[in-house]
Order: structure tokens, then C-alpha cells, then sequence
């Protein structure tokens, strides 16, 4: 193991995780399955806490004040410097490219990859996003949920709302915000899809790239680290996240683009949906491909490109991407 601090000989393996409720519910998660596939106790793979700038800023939408590296740098400099071995990320907070180092081991199984409607009133809200008064304020930080939102709902208000999932559960039933849209996924690892309203269909709500995945990163030279965690991963989520995340990257995508994407495997192919939008969701670029699943990240590359190529001149003027 390749690691730059002193340490316990009876730790294992350090795991960086962000302090979020979902964020340790997720390393705990990790936690739990290196326990069980080594046959080490779970006292082993002590969690670090590590605060993150992302974390710090709860007044603007994170496309605003630096994308998705936000959630990461502290994070993946703590590993680098060998403070942490196994860092526990949201796949879709993950930036296109990792700092030279530092690479993704794998994947957990994919949880609920929909996005849920959350209601003032819980589920004795409104039971679906077409039965939303109109007028009603949908508060998100996602500029894919916004876009969708204004593109789907145009007779619906969107606002700013920022926070862990129970700060942003505690808004809605404040009466703050009308409804706000948050990932099944998160719900179910925190024991909170009790709140849903409704769990929105996939076609018409294309979810994030890499939405209930979560990706373990270790340092690229530790041999160590690298077998544990290939223990723990799951192939089929691997092939989805080559797939969503190749195409991603040909989009440049970050927090600053509205973009959408979600991979399917169906034996031996793999399907792939992709979607961009203007941020105002007046317009929308969409398509869809097939290969075999060995071909996953063509695949998506291959999308981002036909895609790319559709988008007219000046399709994120003001906005990135």
C-alpha cells in the first residue's frame, strides 16, 4: 500500500469520504463491503471526513462558483498526499478527468438511477409532475433538473434551493418551495423514499450521467488498494458508467451544461440515450445508440459526437460547456 502517513498497523485502509449524511451512508456502504468480501473487520477501513469547498457553498448554484471539482479537489488532495487510500464519490459528481494519480477502481452496484417528486405534504401531495399546479416553485441546484423542468412544465417556477437531502426534504415541507426534484438513489440509501411523491420515468426525465452510481478513486500505483476494491465492484455498472462517461466527455460536460444520459444493458448490448438542453429548456438535442457492451465507451463517445455535431452555433452562450 502506498500511503504517506503513519497509521494503526491494524487499519487496512483509510476511506476519504465527504460528511454529508448521504455522502457517509455511502462510505458506509463501502465500508461494509470490503468487511464482508476481505473478511476484515469493519474497524479496519476507518472513514476521514473531509470538508470540501462544494460543501462550504450553500448561497449559489455550484455552476456559478467552479462545477463539479468543487466536491472532489479536497478530497483528491487528501489522497494524493496519502491521508486516505479509498476515496467514495456520487459518480455523477465525479469531473470528467481525475488529477494524474489518482484513477476509478470501479463501481458499486447502481442503485435507482430515476429522479424523484418531492411534494409539500409528502406523497398526499401531488402523485406526478404533470399534476403540479401551475405555477408551483420546483427549487433545485441541477441545471438538468431545471432545464427539464422549464422544458417539460413551462407554467412552473424554478428557484435556487441548495443543501444535503434532509435540509432540502425540511424546505419543502416549511412550504418554501412547492416540490423539488432529488434522485430515488439517495432517498433509498438514506431510508427517506417515504418522501416521494413519485418517481419520474426515465424517458421523460432522462437522469444524470452516472446518477446512483457510486465510484471508489484509488491512487493508480496502489496494487493494494486496487485488488481490495476490485472485490467490491460491479461489472455490468462499469460498463454503464464507460458508457455515460465517455459520452460526457466528448459534451465537455459539467454542472455549467444541462446534459442528460443513461445507459441500459440488455445482455450482451448496451443502449445509450443521450440528451443535451439549453438551460432554459426551450431547446433540446437528443439521440440514442446501441453496441456490444465491450464497446461501451465507443459508444458514447460516438454519441457525444453525433450530438456535438447537431448542436447549433452558440448553444451555451453565456452558460459553459
Amino acid at each position: 500500500m502506498t500511503t504517506g502517513a503513519a497509521r494503526d498497523k491494524s487499519t487496512a485502509f483509510v476511506i476519504g469520504t465527504r460528511g454529508s449524511p448521504l455522502a457517509l451512508a455511502q462510505a458506509h456502504e463501502t465500508q461494509r463491503r470490503l468487511s464482508e468480501a476481505l473478511g476484515i473487520a469493519a474497524e479496519r477501513f476507518p472513514l476521514e471526513v473531509i470538508k470540501t469547498s462544494g460543501d462550504m457553498i450553500q448561497d449559489r448554484a455550484l455552476s456559478e462558483a467552479g462545477g463539479k471539482g468543487l466536491f472532489t479537489k479536497e478530497i483528491d488532495e487528501a489522497q494524493l498526499a496519502g491521508r486516505v487510500d479509498v476515496t467514495v464519490h456520487s459518480g455523477k459528481d465525479l469531473p470528467n478527468d481525475l488529477p494524474p494519480g489518482l484513477v476509478i477502481a470501479g463501481f458499486l452496484p447502481r442503485e435507482d438511477v430515476r429522479d424523484a417528486l418531492i411534494c409539500k405534504g409528502g406523497p398526499a401531495g401531488a402523485t406526478s409532475f404533470e399534476a403540479l399546479p401551475a405555477g408551483t416553485v420546483v427549487g433545485t441546484a441541477s441545471l438538468r433538473r431545471q432545464a427539464l423542468v422549464r422544458r417539460l412544465r413551462p407554467d412552473l417556477e424554478v428557484a435556487l434551493l441548495r443543501g444535503n437531502v434532509g435540509t432540502r426534504l425540511s424546505k419543502i415541507e416549511a412550504g418554501e418551495y412547492g416540490a423539488t426534484l432529488l434522485a430515488m438513489a439517495g432517498l433509498n440509501r438514506l431510508g427517506l423514499a417515504h418522501h416521494a411523491s413519485a418517481a419520474l420515468d426515465i424517458d421523460d426525465f432522462l437522469p444524470a450521467v452516472a446518477q446512483g452510481a457510486i465510484a471508489l478513486i484509488v491512487r493508480e500505483d496502489d496494487e493494494a488498494a486496487h485488488a481490495a476494491v476490485s472485490a467490491i465492484c460491479d461489472a455490468p455498472t462499469g460498463v454503464q458508467l464507460a458508457a455515460e462517461r465517455a459520452f460526457l466527455g466528448v459534451l465537455d460536460g459539467s454542472c455549467r451544461t444541462p446534459i442528460a444520459g443513461h445507459a441500459r444493458l440488455d445482455g450482451d448490448r448496451i443502449r445509450l440515450k443521450g440528451l443535451v438542453l439549453r438551460p432554459d429548456g426551450s431547446e433540446a438535442v437528443e439521440d440514442e445508440g446501441e453496441a456490444p457492451r465491450a464497446d461501451a465507451a465507443r459508444l458514447g463517445a460516438d454519441l457525444g459526437a453525433r450530438i456535438k455535431a447537431r448542436l447549433p452555433a452558440g448553444f451555451f452562450a453565456g452558460h459553459g460547456g
